[in-house]
């Protein structure tokens, strides 16, 4: 991950107290977002639909109002307040299940009368299997990518809570296509529907400024200019490029009919994984480097170097079929043959780890994710790691860590563990690891729940301890928030927000534990079998073939 401990994100969060009945604590609403307020409504009155814990509403925006009140009716019929909200939805969370729950919401003028009641509305919850909790925070995660998505482009805005607005992201967008595509193998899209955002998605692409093939990391939505990441970071951004190439490349091995419009996609992509200039950035050395912009040049300087989350872009200049790398900048760069800074060898609470940061006891989850996304690591090996068994142990590690919780955090334990990049509590984002200086109570649910694949067990007691407990400061109406810090005062345990690069595991991840679909989709690739094979992996001690 890029440094980027001098950037800072500032909440404004709208706390709105009400006079009577058992509310919940009002979710923070960042003010400059304000296009969630009516982006999740009804088409009708009013509707309501039950889950494990919770019912969600929502309802027909209505001219002129200054909030909303959600009741919650009694046996007796009489109307309990819930919550104030200026927002066209509700998630309620219900003290019991295989319950049915009574709502209705009244509209209030700026003079708190009430203008409008909409008609009562019912859901039964019930109790989920672990499947269909899973498929819950799939569906949830999904809004991230498909409804709050940018309009203009279908590119993926950062986060939700950005004062920016404009701003959207280069790696978040391919994990976002790679969430479409798990969007359609739940149902919760078509084929038909996906393809058409695609193809506004690659036309996107197609259009932007580009740095040698290369992306930015993100860009304005309104002038297609590129945002500074900081002061030399202005142009091509090599690992958030990687990261949006797995993506499309994912697209194309998955869309692989014979119909025109499937084949014509397949080309555009080609077009643009065949123009990005992975060599360029190697400046003649046996090197990656991760910036290049065209005002100043290499300045930032930055060798992409292990051990973190970056191997998929090794793999995939590798792959290049017309600006590849050779096997010895893989070597000579990514094996970073610093003291304790790739090769690990260390036992951490038991357990052997191979490859990671030695006084990070491996590093922050994510670096386990993104490259992994569609890189399947069953089976993998080359010369350093089994990388299934190497992913596994990284994760088991920090829960370990968590359990173990040296500095005596709040919450800590079996069912709320996962140390990551995220933001931070109470101010900031930093990359929470095991670590001194680098754990500081914020626990962030992308880590156990994009962790699925490597700990079934572990990481579902997370998303239950998460859902079923904390469900009111921990989940929201696009899944889980970015984080949370139990050791914090009300209201300031949860971020309430949401961030493009922490949803878009989860969503393909779990997608990736129940189907493997993302990747089989993306290993259908020969190019990238190719690569793989350049750099010397193997996969189940068997040469990487190709398929066609």
């Amino acid at each position: 991950m890029k440094p980027i401990s001098a950037l800072f994100f500032l909440f404004s969060l709208l706390s709105i107290g009400v006079a009577s009945g058992n509310t919940q604590p009002d979710t923070a609403q960042p003010s400059d977002q304000s296009m969630l307020d009516t982006l999740f409504c009804s088409s009708g009155p009013i509707e309501a639909t039950g889950y494990d814990s919770h019912v969600e509403l929502r309802w027909r925006p209505i001219s002129g109002v200054d909030r909303y009140a959600v009741y919650r009716l009694q046996a007796s019929g009489n109307p309990v307040l819930r919550r104030f909200t200026n927002r066209t939805y509700y998630l309620d969370f219900v003290e019991t299940t295989d319950t049915t729950y009574t709502y209705r919401v009244s509209a209030l003028n700026r003079s708190g009368e009430t203008i409008h009641t909409s008609p009562d509305v019912s859901a039964s919850v019930r109790r989920l299997t672990d499947d269909q909790l899973q498929e819950m925070v799939q569906r949830y995660t999904f809004r991230y990518f498909w409804e709050f998505a940018d309009p203009l482009t279908g590119l993926i805005f950062e986060r939700s809570d950005d004062s920016r607005e404009s701003c959207i992201t280069i790696g978040g967008s391919g994990f976002g296509i790679m969430g479409l595509i798990a969007g359609i193998e739940n149902g919760f899209v078509t084929r038909e529907e996906v393809l058409t955002r695609l193809e506004r998605i690659v036309g996107s692409l197609e259009r932007l400024p580009r740095f040698h093939g290369v992306w930015a990391h993100w860009y304005d939505t309104y002038t297609n200019k590129a945002y500074p990441f900081s002061e030399h970071d202005n142009g091509g951004d090599l690992v958030e490029t990687a990261f949006l190439i797995q993506g499309l490349l994912t697209a194309r091995g998955y869309f692989d009919r014979e119909t025109e419009q499937e084949k014509t996609l397949r080309a555009r992509i080609d077009t643009l994984w065949h123009g990005v200039e992975w060599s360029f950035y190697t400046q003649g050395e046996k090197a990656l480097y991760w910036h290049w912009s065209e005002e100043h040049g290499f300045a930032m300087n930055h060798k992409i170097q292990g051990y973190d989350e970056a191997l998929i872009a090794y793999i995939l200049a590798a792959a290049s079929p017309t600006y590849p790398i050779d096997r010895e900048v893989y070597e000579q760069c990514w094996v970073n043959r610093e003291a304790g800074e790739f090769f690990c060898a260390t036992d951490f609470y038991g357990t052997m780890l191979p490859l990671g940061k030695r006084a990070l006891m491996g590093g922050p989850l994510f670096w386990v994710h993104y490259s992994y996304l569609g890189l399947d690591p069953r089976g993998l090996r080359d010369l350093y790691a089994n990388y299934w068994e190497q992913n596994c142990r990284f994760t088991r590690i920090n829960r370990a860590y968590c359990i173990d919780n040296p500095y005596g955090w709040v919450g800590y334990g079996p069912d709320f563990w996962g140390l990551t990049a995220c933001d931070a509590l109470p101010t900031g984002y930093m990359a929470h690891s095991p670590g001194i200086g680098h754990d500081f109570g914020t626990v962030a649910p992308t880590a156990a729940l994009s962790s699925m694949p490597y700990t079934p067990h572990e990481s579902m007691d997370v998303l239950r301890n998460l859902y079923r407990n904390l469900g009111p400061i921990s989940f929201g109406i696009m899944g889980f928030y970015d984080a949370l810090n139990l050791g914090m005062s009300d209201p300031h345990k949860s971020t309430y927000n949401y961030l493009a690069i922490d949803q878009g595991p989860i969503l393909i991840m779990i997608e990736n534990h129940r189907r493997a679909t993302l990747w089989k989709a993306f290993m259908k690739n020969d190019d990238v079998r190719r690569g793989l094979s350049r750099l010397g992996f193997t996969y189940n001690q068997s040469p990487v073939e190709t398929l066609n």
